[in-house]
């Protein structure tokens, strides 16, 4: 294909898309990209753009059908490297910003063939993310690679045979991190750095999304999804099939928990920097201080702790993922979080810094014309800080209320049944939409199409009969209550809606004289009190601190019970193995310890004397009836005693599970 072609095919955005000829061309051969090469060289040393940029598109395409397998191959694909780095690395205003593009294009397009192995393409990446910000080259290269190992990412179930070539190991993958995390405090630090209309303009152009921390969510989102929705196979039901799923579901979990760490605490150290700005506005007399403080929870949620974050903590609720393995290790990072989230939503609630140790001069001492602490200064210390959810309505999962409506219009011999239940409340409140309007059913005399039940079923008690239209078509012998205009009141928290039409559509009735029904449910009698939602920080603290409590009963609670812990609960609880002493052998099993701890009773028995208990070890207590049951004290036998029992027995030692212990 000519190159102009294909130049003008890649500048007109009305033409045919690039991709529907690529099917048609053949494996290029060797000679032919040596003289494209030829041609880029020539157009470089002539500084002719036009035919660089159409080499670059020739680029593009040649890469996707090239074989660099003979040796004449690969020496042209070393030139065409060498003449891609070579124009990566050259100053914008010499080769134009479209150049440059089109340059990080073909090199990702072709990254596959101008590094071939791992270790060249992690060579590649690790420049260019860790250069990235010193050079304009390196750092929109960066971006189109990432961005296209997004997006081939979230096309991919884990465990596919690209799954590794798009998921970068941890090394590149903390580099990444590293730069989202310096994207995000920069983000959030220009909050209070540039001027009033740098901060509008900033305002219009969040959140907007960068490379880095786009393929950081595609990664994070591969994990969980692929671990909340891991299905076994179908077709095969055996154990090798279940066991195989269960290795990846732990493969899974081991990565999410290297990942988790990580956001983790790349999540601290950006809310480090929000509180520090968060305090310096709060101190600062700038106009537009409440401006920037509302603009700073959107600017927020663009940074990681808006896209990343939240995400992580719904997924961790999931069974799969409650884990004592995650619960141990996330703890320390997860007590951290909790703890500036909420200082720092109380900051922005109250507008006012906290009292804090840094507000003492150095050294613990006051100077001259310092406030002296006054025993109500100490009372006022101590009394108990409000938290950041005082005065904050937590809106319910339905305090919006939920909308029940049949198909728009009804159609001929239509059934619908629903039910609402919104546990807790004593009461619920019916509000129907002002288009209700239904066909008077004319088959049956004495029944309205829509009949509200105060229950589940059917079966409940009856509230109420509504149908008809005020548009006269359909029985004139039943109009019934109309539809109602003011709220419904049902007792209880669950009503059932049973909506029937049996008759079919009269000649000429209109749709609007067959619209249905629509109906919402509320707890309240108006949703005006309905708070839209928590904001962001406080939200995010609150979703911290459910998960952290949700670790610590995990942590609580320990490991899970074994079967073999359950077949041997009656023994495990037995007061024989609880009296006993353990020690470990060392081959790891647990055994009766031969030396016995301090006792009242004697630790040697002599073989010729008969031994007596001490008189005042099998005395009853004081007060005891005769004939009641007591526990005698532990008795315990001499190491010889119990070899020789154990001689005339035949019985060895026994050995226990170290989960015993």
């Amino acid at each position: 294909m000519c190159i102009h072609q294909l130049n003008l095919l890649a500048a007109s955005s009305n033409s045919l898309p690039l991709g529907a000829l690529l099917g048609k061309q053949h494996p290029i051969e060797a000679r032919h990209f040596s003289s494209i090469c030829d041609i880029m060289e020539k157009a470089m040393v002539n500084g002719d753009t036009c035919i660089i940029h159409c080499i670059l598109v020739v680029f593009q395409v040649v890469f996707r059908f090239f074989n660099p397998q003979s040796e004449q191959n690969r020496e042209s694909v070393r030139r065409a490297g060498l003449l891609l780095w070579q124009l990566l690395m050259a100053p914008v205003d010499q080769i134009g910003a479209e150049i440059q593009r089109e340059v990080c294009l073909a090199i990702s397009s072709g990254l596959n063939i101008l590094y071939q192995g791992e270790a060249e393409l992690n060579k590649l990446l690790k420049l260019v993310l860790t250069e990235g910000e010193r050079n304009s080259g390196l750092s929109q290269l960066r971006d189109v690679i990432l961005t296209n190992l997004a997006e081939q990412l979230q096309k991919n179930r884990f465990g596919s045979e690209e799954d590794d070539h798009y998921r970068l190991n941890d090394e590149l993958l903390h580099c990444i991190l590293k730069t989202v995390v310096r994207e995000s405090c920069l983000l959030i630090t220009k909050c209070q750095t540039v001027a009033r209309d740098d901060f509008q303009k900033l305002l219009s152009t969040v959140p907007v999304v960068s490379p880095s921390l786009r393929y950081l969510m595609a990664v994070q989102n591969h994990l969980l999804s692929n671990t909340i929705l891991i299905r076994p196979d179908d077709s095969d039901d055996s154990d090798n099939s279940l066991q195989g799923e269960t290795m990846k579901v732990q493969e899974l979990q081991s990565s999410i928990l290297s990942l988790a760490t990580k956001i983790l605490v790349g999540c601290d150290e950006v809310l480090e920097t929000l509180q520090q700005v968060t305090t310096a506005l709060i101190n600062s007399d700038i106009a537009d201080r409440e401006t920037r403080l509302k603009g700073l929870e959107q600017i927020t949620k663009a940074t990681m702790l808006g896209h990343l974050l939240p995400v992580l903590l719904t997924s961790l609720m999931h069974p799969n993922l409650q884990t004592l393995t995650l619960a141990d290790a996330l703890m320390p990072q997860l007590v951290q979080l909790v703890l500036y989230t909420s200082q720092t939503a109380l900051l922005l609630k109250t507008q006012s810094p906290l009292f804090t140790e840094e507000s003492l001069p150095a050294g613990g001492s006051l100077g001259q014309g310092a406030k002296t602490c006054t025993a109500d200064d100490k009372i006022l210390d101590e009394r108990e800080e409000p938290g950041f959810l005082t005065g904050l309505k937590i809106p319910a999962p339905w305090a919006a209320g939920k909308t029940v409506e049949t198909v728009h219009p009804v159609r001929d011999n239509y059934k619908f049944k629903e039910t609402v239940h919104i546990p807790g409340a004593r009461c619920l409140y019916l509000r129907f939409d002002s288009r209700c309007s239904s066909q008077y059913d004319y088959d049956k005399v004495m029944t309205l199409p829509l009949v509200i039940y105060a229950g589940p079923n059917t079966n409940s008690r009856k509230v109420a009969e509504y149908g008809g239209n005020t548009l006269g078509y359909g029985s004139r012998s039943v109009l019934g209550t109309g539809w109602p205009k003011d709220l419904v009141k049902v007792e209880g928290d669950t009503v059932t809606f049973s909506f029937e039409m049996r008759s079919g559509r009269e000649h000429n009735t209109p749709d609007k004289a067959m619209w249905g029904f629509s109906c919402t449910v509320r707890a309240q009698e108006s949703s005006e009190d309905v708070s839209g939602g928590l904001p962001f920080l406080a939200d995010l603290a609150l979703g911290l601190s459910v998960l952290a409590c949700s670790m610590l009963r995990i942590l609580y609670n320990g490991p899970e019970v074994t079967k073999e812990e359950e077949a041997c609960h009656d023994l495990l609880c037995s007061k024989l193995l609880q009296r006993c002493q353990w020690q470990v052998e060392a081959n790891g099993a647990i055994s009766p310890a031969l030396t016995p701890s301090p006792s009242p009773l004697p630790l040697t028995i002599e073989e010729d004397r008969e031994f007596t208990y001490p008189a005042d070890v099998l005395i009853p207590p004081p007060g005891l009836m005769p004939g009641t049951y007591f526990d005698l004290p532990r008795i315990r036998l001499p190491p010889g005693i119990m070899s020789r029992l154990r001689e005339v027995s035949g019985r060895a030692r026994p050995q226990f599970r170290p989960s015993i212990k």
